[in-house]
């Protein structure tokens, strides 16, 4: 992941100052990483391994997404409209 992009997802996300680990910073994060990897398996059909850490990502973020909904459902909807994940 280029510094530069993070960087930008961050200061994008972030709740204050300083915020890097704020759980919409991470759900933004992990959705770059899966549609990088997604852009990947275009011309990489069968990076088998890779496949499976994209898996993972997106356990992950489904996990997230899942805590944020429950806690607060409006940030929920936010999200999910910034990053346009769901219709």
């Amino acid at each position: 992941m280029q510094e530069n992009t993070k960087s930008q997802i961050i200061a994008n996300f972030k709740k204050h100052e300083g915020d890097t680990g704020s759980i919409e910073v991470q759900i933004a994060l992990l959705t770059d990483r899966i549609n990088k990897l997604n852009s990947h398996f275009k011309s990489n059909s069968k990076d088998y391994s890779s496949k499976r850490g994209l898996m993972l990502l997106v356990g992950r973020r489904r996990r997230f997404l899942s805590y944020i909904a429950r806690h607060n459902p409006l940030k929920y909807k936010e999200i999910l409209g910034r990053l346009g994940l769901r219709k």
